[in-house]
């Protein structure tokens, strides 16, 4: 049986997980597609594990072609109850420098057309958001990063990522006007993947991976292609420490999150006189509120 109580979502650079043992690839149907790749199940530090790449294994999704649904229902079918995000991103702050690590705790939505909800067609849900992150597990995170002493890395506790729609990167009016609101990084992918994940009772964490410094500093160049490879690959590298890091504390002491029972006063239609049909449709998530 597979049922890995852990899953990573690897995001630009991070395509695979070169530690994982034991590796099967499962095709998971979803009533939203197909996720973004094989989701690969294997044991990391002897616990099993469910890896996917989120813009597929040879990069061939854009951010606003990603399957979010289909990724994160996926995860939920497979039995996954941790879920962490590895996400490259840009730096809005001079101290959050490339290839360090930030685990903010923030998000701030400038998406344009994604859907970011499993409910509908019958059946209303309105989660509580007001803390997008699971602290405890990011807690776990933020103890594993600081106990490998990665150099060149420093890592940053809290913070407000930006979730922009891409794939250009800010225009520099832009990135002044994000840096004005306080925020700390910018990225094109965790929302809605942070929103769809507490809709499906899944403890949530981002491990941003910064690459650059967006194109507000005054002392580097915008934002290239090249540049940012090549911190991507250093990222990639780092981010596997981390992550094995993370999975065996993970695994020796699983702690509570309030993301486990998101939904339980967030449904406001009376399921008995739902759509048969959605019911059947989000029947994984509403299972024991039913």
């Amino acid at each position: 049986m597979l049922n890995p109580k852990i899953g990573i979502i690897g995001g630009s650079g991070l395509y695979k997980m070169a530690a994982l043992q034991d590796v099967e690839e499962v095709q998971i149907e979803t009533p939203f597609g197909s996720p973004s790749d094989a989701v690969i199940v294997g044991t990391l530090e002897g616990t099993k594990v469910a890896f996917l790449a989120r813009h597929g294994r040879n990069h061939t999704l854009l951010p606003s072609e990603l399957p979010f649904r289909a990724n994160i229902y996926a995860m939920k079918k497979l039995g996954v109850e941790y879920l962490i995000s590895a996400s490259a991103v840009g730096s809005l702050k001079a101290e959050a420098k490339p290839l360090d690590m930030v685990i903010p705790d923030q998000f701030i939505d400038r998406t344009k057309n994604r859907i970011s909800t499993f409910f509908g067609e019958g059946v209303v849900a309105h989660i509580a958001f007001g803390d997008p992150i699971c602290h405890n597990l990011a807690g776990v995170l933020a103890e594993a990063i600081a106990s490998l002493n990665l150099p060149d890395v420093t890592l940053h506790r809290g913070g407000t990522y930006i979730c922009m729609e891409g794939p250009a990167f800010s225009t520099k009016a832009e990135s002044n006007i994000y840096r004005s609101w306080g925020a700390t990084v910018i990225g094109m992918t965790n929302l809605p993947e942070a929103k769809l994940a507490r809709e499906a009772e899944i403890a949530y964490a981002t491990l941003a991976l910064v690459t650059d410094y967006d194109c507000w500093h005054p002392d580097h160049d915008s934002v290239t292609v090249e540049m940012v490879i090549g911190n991507l690959q250093r990222n990639a590298v780092n981010a596997q420490k981390v992550i094995q890091e993370t999975v065996r504390r993970l695994s020796e002491n699983p702690p509570p999150s309030d993301a486990h029972s998101a939904l339980k006063y967030a449904i406001l239609t009376q399921l008995d006189k739902a759509p048969t049909a959605t019911k059947e449709k989000l029947h994984l998530l509403l299972q024991k509120y039913l």
